[in-house]
């Protein structure tokens, strides 16, 4: 548990609304994710002079101006070595990294990997639209391929970047979807902030003027629980009103879709979610949509020690029995005096 969550700190919401105007496109799914973040915060008692909030460069990189709080508006992909930094400074402050698709994966995308793998004890949003917004609607390393922009007017021919199974490959111990319009976001940013160690959390954003609507198909409220598959730890993986299930083929071990007969999803051979399988993990990050559901909600989480831990421990072994001197330390070694 993060120790911000044992302070019990009341705020409300507007006591981290900030006196800025916000700047988004209207429609923009920005605007609903700063919301779900700032419903979250005095849920958690989070306190706001020990709270920083850091970003690169981007739209969702605008979200430090709108939360009152301590916050870093710095550049393009090396948000996660800002975040290492003030972490190590202040190993108290309760850290979170607002990126992109374009900041967090593409020219950030060496910075992402190694805070992930170094385990650093904050919290990272990349805000997914799978286009560069800011600078216009060129394709983004997410983009699907045959995306059209200004840089690929044929249709992208890349293949997309998967941003919860880069987290895993880099070593993430917490990685969660959601998307911006949902009500269930604030609980999916609540176990992400629960969690000791780098937890990331891909969030969905519909932008508005470059890439409209891209994910309707699994975020539209209309047939939803026939396209989302929310994962809750200990429960069955179900969906379409518990009607169909997500079970395991153990002659490929690939999963599969899976028909749920009067309930009976133990007979269906439905799999219990277990967040601490990283293979199951995998498999839940890498299922095709459409023959499958979008699987949301917390995918993986299975804590270790933290990267600032393991530093200042290691500083105060070295300090052990030693006193500082600074006389003796320029002494030592090859030293010589001047004469006139």
């Amino acid at each position: 548990m993060n120790e911000m969550t044992k302070i019990a700190v009341q705020t409300t919401l507007k006591d981290w609304e900030t006196d800025q105007e916000v700047r988004w496109c209207p429609g923009c799914g920005d605007y609903a994710i700063l919301k779900a973040v700032q419903r979250t915060l005095p849920e958690i008692g989070a306190d706001p002079a020990n709270t920083v909030f850091v970003s690169g460069i981007g739209c969702s990189s605008r979200f430090p101006y709108y939360v009152e709080s301590y916050g870093f508006h710095t550049i393009h992909g090396r948000a996660p070595a800002f975040a290492t930094g003030i972490k190590l400074a202040n190993p108290e402050l309760d850290v979170w990294l607002v990126t992109g698709d374009g900041d967090g994966l593409s020219i950030g995308g060496n910075h992402t990997m190694h805070l992930l793998r170094r385990n650093l004890n904050c919290q990272v949003l990349l805000f997914n639209n799978e286009i560069y917004g800011l600078t216009k609607g060129q394709y983004s390393p997410t983009s699907r391929i045959g995306t059209t922009s200004p840089t690929t007017p044929l249709g992208s021919v890349d293949r997309p970047a998967q941003p919860c199974a880069f987290a895993l490959g880099s070593g993430a111990r917490f990685i969660a979807r959601g998307f911006d319009v949902s009500k269930e976001l604030p609980t999916v940013l609540k176990a992400a902030h629960a969690h000791r160690g780098a937890a990331f959390v891909e969030i969905f954003q519909n932008c508005i003027v470059y890439n409209k609507d891209v994910f309707n198909d699994f975020a539209m409220p209309k047939g939803a629980e026939e396209r989302q598959l929310w994962l809750a730890n200990g429960e069955p993986m179900l969906f379409a009103k518990g009607t169909l299930g997500i079970a395991l083929d153990v002659e490929k071990l690939t999963l599969k879709v899976v028909d749920v007969v009067d309930g009976n999803w133990q007979a269906a051979g439905v799999i219990v979610h277990d967040v601490t399988n990283r293979s199951i993990a995998h498999m839940l990050v890498e299922m095709p949509f459409g023959p499958f559901p979008m699987a949301l909600g917390v995918l993986y989480d299975d804590p270790r020690p933290t990267y600032e831990d393991a530093v200042l421990g290691q500083d105060v072994k070295a300090r052990e029995g030693k006193s500082a001197d600074l006389g003796k330390l320029l002494a030592k070694g090859q030293t010589w005096s001047v004469g006139s």
